[in-house]
């Protein structure tokens, strides 16, 4: 799919997210990558082959701790 170069990360990547945009739908939520991987607002993904990979949303601040 990617034309780009160097080419993308593919949608089987650990980096997959760092294609670039193809279409960005904020209103909508959701955005697509050269890679066919539809990101989601939520953190949540779709990967061309159909997989989803789960929001990985970041805890919130109250149970968030830290090292003195």
């Amino acid at each position: 799919m990617c034309q780009h170069q160097p080419p993308c990360p593919s949608a089987d990547s650990a980096d997959r997210e760092a294609a670039h945009l193809v279409a960005h739908h904020p209103e909508q939520g959701w955005s697509l990558l050269c890679n066919g991987v539809l990101l989601f607002e939520d953190t949540g993904e779709l990967l061309p082959d159909g997989r989803i990979i789960a929001p990985c949303r970041p805890l919130a601040t109250e149970h968030v701790v830290t090292a003195a």
